[in-house]
């Protein structure tokens, strides 16, 4: 009889365990926000470090790049326009947790930047639905500028999976490229931003 019982209480505290595992991972695909809330925490431990080149190599031809983006004031952003400028370009959606997730790092860099004349913050919606996007922005209070592409956007930038973030150099060369969430306030990306900034 005591073997019995033994087996009554580890198949309980195994269906228990499962359960708690099946809600977590419920809990992630039914609820973006949670799934963003466990990135945050995540990045805040050191995980989800963007990939920051040691050393960024530029072509001896600047690139013209054929795009326009658009904010809700009908403000344009073009690819001239972009030229001699350090620029960070972020394809994001609301629905997309790592998105959220790594909203809170650009917000802050954002801030430490936005009065420097010589980078751009491009936060694009991908959905390109402005009213949305401001929208969230706002109730998290987040400051940073969201756009809408008014052109196809290359696919050297973004082929479509999210978040995608780029910068370019003041020449116009893509120098750092990421796919999915990562920390922008870590040190080393703020030095390599820096570094971009001097050249």
């Amino acid at each position: 009889m005591q073997p019995e019982k033994e087996n009554k209480k580890i198949f309980t505290a195994s269906n228990a365990t499962t359960a708690i595992l099946l809600i977590f991972i419920a809990s992630m695909f039914i609820f973006p926000n949670f799934k963003a809330t466990i990135l945050q925490g995540l990045m805040k431990v050191g995980l989800f470090q963007p990939g920051v080149p040691s050393k960024h190599e530029t072509s001896a031809t600047e690139p013209s790049w054929d795009i326009i983006f658009a904010n809700s004031k009908s403000e344009i952003v073009d690819g001239n326009s972009l030229k001699g400028k350090v620029v960070f370009i972020n394809f994001w959606a609301t629905w997309c947790p790592p998105c959220i997730a790594e909203m809170p790092s650009i917000n802050e860099l954002y801030n430490t930047y936005k009065n420097n004349p010589d980078i751009i913050f491009l936060m694009v919606d991908a959905d390109n639905d402005l009213l949305k996007s401001e929208g969230f922005m706002n109730k998290k209070s987040y400051n940073l500028p969201v756009y809408t592409s008014q052109s196809p956007i290359p696919t050297e930038w973004y082929e479509g999976s999210l978040p995608t973030t780029i910068v370019l150099d003041k020449k116009s060369n893509i120098v750092f490229q990421e796919t999915g969430a990562a920390d922008y306030t870590s040190k080393k990306f703020k030095t390599f931003i820096e570094d971009l900034l001097k050249n």
